[in-house]
């Protein structure tokens, strides 16, 4: 899909930038960039962990994986 450049620039969009699309029922179409749609979510599921790193823990884990492997457990 083409864009005007008028409204990839309202859009903060550049050539390859993904979009979504959604059709209303009275046949409105709105645009998102991906990217603003994971902007809008980050932190959408903080609440669960608060004042915890999940990524972090993550990290942690794959790490201690990583290091298992490597003395042959």
């Amino acid at each position: 899909m083409v864009l005007p450049a008028s409204v990839r620039r309202e859009l903060g969009l550049k050539k390859g930038d993904r979009v979504s699309l959604k059709v209303n029922a009275d046949g409105e179409m709105r645009i998102i960039s991906l990217r603003e749609v994971a902007r809008r979510f980050r932190g959408a599921y903080a609440h669960l962990a608060p004042g915890r790193s999940l990524v972090d823990e993550l990290i942690a884990e794959r790490r201690e994986e990583a290091r298992r492997e490597g003395e042959g457990l």
